[in-house]
């Protein structure tokens, strides 16, 4: 590894060299490794392959996921949160029976692996939040209640400094699972027309300082969904939290948070 000294900076590869920066460095070595071309035909890169294009279908439902639960990802998310969904989708996937390189990706049989995953992995929801709540669906997993009985916020709630008031989200997401595609070779929904459809619903702000809060929220599927046996529910439950100025309640950027709680 060199460092350029050049007043032109390169980036790239140029005559057997790869330039390239790392921490603000401009850096060159000789370029190295197998080329694109090679691993995509050579007979000995068959399981890179394999491995690629699993990798990649967990990254697309991990994408999906992300879409499904958009509304709530820029309070509550965290920067792990892509690489940690590529994670889960890919155990799920590690463990499915077929070809491999051409598993599927069935969240549907796979629920409880997502159940507990933080949105955040900085930030656990039961660390600024643990009252007492369930969360319910009726037969068709149309509808999904968040029910939060009467508690003393000070009491379950663990608020950052200068937090007046709190409001909980019941996210829900509808998450198809995916095969490979050998038409496309690439992984595919399995019911495309109801993946990655998300509603949220959001209690009122309410001060911390109550004496007493029940909260309960209904999400429905929306445009008349009725999810078919190929798709999972998911279903997030957070909290987010603001300060009072001038009458005014202002979002909080710390102590946000959300985790999955239930997969129908």
């Amino acid at each position: 590894m060199s460092k350029q000294k050049g007043v032109i900076k390169l980036v790239g590869n140029i005559g057997g060299m790869s330039f390239y920066t790392s921490n603000g460095e401009y850096l060159a070595r000789t370029a190295g490794g197998p080329t694109k071309e090679r691993i995509a035909t050579g007979a000995n890169f068959v399981r890179t392959r394999e491995n690629n294009a699993e990798f990649g279908g967990a990254a697309k439902v991990g994408k999906a996921f992300r879409t499904a639960l958009s509304s709530v990802i820029q309070t509550m998310g965290g920067s792990t949160l892509t690489a940690s969904l590529t994670r889960l989708f890919k155990s799920i996937n590690a463990k499915a029976s077929g070809v491999r390189g051409e598993r599927p990706i069935a969240l549907s049989t796979n629920k409880t692996q997502a159940k507990g995953l933080e949105l955040n992995e900085r930030i656990s929801f039961t660390s600024v939040f643990n009252a007492p709540h369930t969360v319910t669906t009726d037969a068709d997993r149309v509808e999904v209640t968040f029910t939060i009985p009467a508690f003393v916020p000070k009491n379950f709630i663990n608020a950052p400094a200068g937090a007046t008031g709190f409001r909980i989200a019941g996210a829900v997401g509808w998450l198809s699972d995916y095969s490979f595609d050998s038409s496309t070779l690439s992984y595919e929904p399995d019911v495309p027309e109801q993946n990655s459809i998300g509603i949220t619903q959001y209690s009122a702000i309410q001060p911390i300082d109550n004496n007493s809060t029940t909260i309960t929220l209904t999400a429905t599927a929306p445009g008349g969904l009725i999810p078919e046996a190929g798709i999972s529910v998911i279903c997030g439950l957070g909290i987010e939290f603001y300060q009072k100025v001038d009458n005014v309640d202002y979002l909080l950027a710390q102590g946000n948070a959300m985790r999955i709680v239930e997969v129908f």
